[in-house]
């Protein structure tokens, strides 16, 4: 009896594992392709609590959401005959799980199938069009005809390609380093001619300093000299009329002042007559 209850135990919990490894959930946001020693035998796309054979039967599971995949960088040459690096992406979803299990087997995958077809169809759409169009808001429609072309070709992938943008576009890097130079030589030419013009202006302005000083100080000099002889003007025409209130007085103090100017010299030798003005003063006043 104990040896067929304990075989009974057994077998209960061997059927239990069994029951247990042979259930799986597929939650909202997955779909999944059965397989049966490596050929896909169903596909599930509602979510819930779906069975499978155990050991002979796994489970591939995929996405439903809206996916990315970063595109290589490629160097297009454009209608313009410029050219340009394109760094894109690309958005997509799967539609049939089987057809993409089948052609890209993982979402890993898909990079490797997706990515020269986009850069093909980019490299194709973008050699007809011009800088300037990409610049401008006409590049939706370039990137609609892209999408269009890469999602024909993606069908046969099992998924669905949503969009196709370009995040940035560069010159390549050997145009890049001509611009930097040419920039670099433009500067340098234009400090040049404005270093030029500054010493030009710095002439002009100290030119013309220099002859607005000029003109001042011979102005200042010239009203100096008005003034020296209107003073001198004054000061004889006072003389005048002081004097002329006393002639002898007058023609005395002229004598004076002659004498005077003519004392100013060194070791002079006057000879005076004894009868004269001033040597009847110069006693009186010695006197």
């Amino acid at each position: 009896m104990k040896t067929k209850e304990t075989s009974i135990i057994v077998a209960v919990v061997v059927a239990f594992f069994v029951l247990i490894s042979g259930m799986f959930t597929v939650n909202q946001i997955e779909q999944a392709v059965v397989t049966r020693l490596g050929e896909p035998v169903r596909v599930i796309k509602t979510a819930g609590l779906h069975f499978k054979i155990p050991v002979l039967e796994t489970v591939a599971f995929f996405d439903k959401r809206l996916l990315s995949v970063e595109l290589s960088a490629l160097e297009v040459t454009l209608g313009d005959k410029r050219r340009i690096m394109v760094d894109a992406f690309g958005r997509y979803r799967i539609t049939d799980p089987l057809k993409f299990y089948q052609s890209v087997g993982s979402e890993n995958g898909v990079l490797v199938r997706l990515n020269p077809v986009v850069l093909g169809s980019l490299s194709s759409v973008l050699g007809g069009e011009t800088l300037s169009m990409l610049l401008s808001d006409s590049r939706v429609s370039a990137m609609n005809k892209i999408r269009d072309e890469v999602n024909k070709a993606a069908k046969g992938f099992g998924i669905d390609v949503i969009d196709v943008r370009i995040r940035k576009t560069d010159l390549p890097p050997q145009n890049s380093e001509a611009i930097c130079k040419r920039m670099i030589s433009e500067r340098e030419r234009e400090a040049r001619e404005l270093r030029a013009k500054g010493v030009e202006m710095s002439k002009v302005i100290k030119s013309t300093a220099d002859k607005e000083n000029a003109i001042a100080v011979a102005e200042a000099d010239r009203k100096v000299e008005v003034m020296i002889a209107e003073g001198e003007l004054e000061a004889n025409k006072i003389y005048v009329e002081a004097f002329s209130k006393d002639r002898e007085f007058f023609e005395f103090f002229q004598s004076l002042e002659a004498y005077k100017t003519s004392f100013d010299a060194k070791n002079s030798t006057f000879v005076i007559s004894p009868k004269s003005e001033f040597f009847k003063a110069m006693k009186g006043k010695g006197a």
